[in-house]
């Protein structure tokens, strides 16, 4: 944060508390994404699970009780570094293609429409210098 941005954020932290609190709770748990080893964001989030769900505002606890019930996920995320985004983007795309069709009739149009927007084709026709 910027000097001018940080001492606005004191500022609205002493007159609104819960803010404040809510901010850094908020902050806190930003230092667990850097972490590869196991131990260190276990440790990390137990301490930050304990604060959050002790601050008195229930938008804080609700969503560290979510993190608590993802845990195990956000660890393997953490030591491989890999999601399912491209398979779900990959999802999102065939299901367009459904709905703009309004139905196929048979699964073998629907198939060519799926190889034909998302397999890559090209199919301009190659121009010849002769």
């Amino acid at each position: 944060m910027k000097p001018k941005e940080r001492r606005t954020l004191t500022t609205l932290s002493k007159q609104f508390r819960t803010i404040g609190r809510a901010w850094a709770i908020k902050e806190s748990l930003g230092h667990l994404w850097k972490y590869r080893r196991e131990w260190i964001p276990c440790r990390c989030f137990n301490s930050w699970y304990n604060w959050a769900v002790r601050s008195r505002i229930p938008a804080i606890a609700d969503a560290a009780r979510t993190f608590k019930r993802h845990f195990e996920n956000i660890i393997t995320y953490l030591s491989l570094r890999i999601t399912n985004a491209d398979a779900e983007r990959l999802n999102a795309k065939i299901q367009w293609i459904k709905h703009q069709a309004r139905g196929f009739r048979n699964e073998g149009r629907f198939e060519r429409a799926i190889l034909f927007h998302c397999g890559g084709f090209d199919l301009y026709p190659a121009h010849s210098n002769s």
